[in-house]
């Protein structure tokens, strides 16, 4: 394992703790989404699936913690409609792989992972791969990431799937859950 062995190691000690202070005061001067040449946490990254090739690159990306307000009511005043906070089932996680989709559009998002938070936001940094890049292509474990795209979008990644509740939730009592809810409902079983 070489490397990885010591980063484990050195996880809790003083200058660790120090570092990730430092780290974090930079963060806060960065652009919300910023590409990375190395990711902050390299064990963490490949295991998710991240190789330092060409056609693989990491994006820091900031999420403002708390609340999600709604947009402004302009028809009706039901009860129902009271409120001035979203209810969303999505977790930050999975806004952060969104946004990093919607800004690298022909790329395709393989997964993320948490970096760091603070009393305001919360950094993620998303693995994402360009799909039609020739390593990519000649790559066996990526290749099949060419035929399915929009993945952060359709709730496919492993935060998506966690906030459908397919992630952790199997077997019997939970049937209705495949594909989702809604689709379960509209087939009229």
């Amino acid at each position: 394992m070489g490397y990885m062995k010591y980063l484990k190691q050195t996880k809790n000690t003083e200058e660790a703790k120090k570092l990730a202070k430092e780290r974090l005061i930079s963060f806060r001067t960065e652009p919300a989404l910023h590409r990375i040449s190395n990711p902050t946490k390299p064990d963490r990254a490949r295991a998710l699936g991240y190789r330092a090739k060409q056609g693989i690159f990491i994006v820091r990306q900031r999420v403002i913690r708390g609340g999600h307000t709604r947009p402004m009511i302009k028809h009706g005043r039901r009860p129902k409609h009271n409120r001035q906070r979203m209810v969303l089932a999505k977790g930050y996680k999975q806004i952060a792989e969104e946004r990093v989709s919607r800004e690298y559009k022909n790329c395709e998002i393989l997964n993320s992972y948490y970096v760091t938070r603070d009393g305001r936001n919360v950094w993620y940094e998303v693995i994402v791969v360009d799909a039609n890049h020739p390593s990519i292509k000649a790559d066996a474990s990526l290749k099949w990431l060419a035929n399915h795209k929009g993945r952060a979008f359709r709730g496919v990644t492993a935060a998506g799937k966690k906030s459908r509740g397919i992630l952790t939730h199997k077997g019997k009592g939970v049937e209705k859950n495949r594909p989702s809810l809604r689709a379960k409902g509209r087939r009229g079983n």
